[in-house]
């Protein structure tokens, strides 16, 4: 099973975040990353850039609409995440316990969707491309 860990934050964490040596959260965020490697259960994980950086694309309009941000209150917003491979539900709970974050900080836990929750529609022909989509990268990622 893959799961997502979504970290987000308070502007409270954010501003106590200031009065801790950034090279100390790397530090704690690097050994945390490093035993999810060990154990053989990330797949990926990203810090992202801040904000002021991103923009949102609002379908609820013809054309959508992008807006620049910064947008939206900073508890909406998340700051990286990580996908785990994991037996359970139990065992993506234990590592994202495990994670170096403050008071103020949350993660969200989301499984990743696989191909069984789409059995219903086994023979739709997006659903068959993307078997073989990822069986090419499967392929790919063998020989690097």
């Amino acid at each position: 099973m893959k799961y997502m860990l979504i970290m987000r934050s308070t502007d409270e964490a954010l501003k106590a975040s200031k009065d801790i040596p950034f090279e100390e959260i790397i530090n704690e965020m690097g050994a945390y990353n490093e035993s999810l490697i060990n154990a053989g259960v990330m797949l990926a994980g990203e810090g992202l850039a801040d904000v002021s950086e991103g923009f949102v694309v609002d379908f609820a309009t013809e054309p959508p609409a992008v807006t620049d941000g910064p947008y939206g209150e900073t508890h909406e917003l998340f700051n990286g995440f990580w996908i785990l491979q994991v037996s359970s539900k139990e065992e993506a709970i234990q590592w994202a316990s495990r994670c170096p974050l403050r008071a103020g900080s949350k993660l969200e836990v989301r499984r990743v969707t696989d191909e069984s929750d789409f059995a219903d529609f086994a023979d739709n022909e997006y659903i068959q491309k993307e078997a073989g989509w990822r069986e090419q990268e499967e392929q790919a990622a063998r020989k690097a």
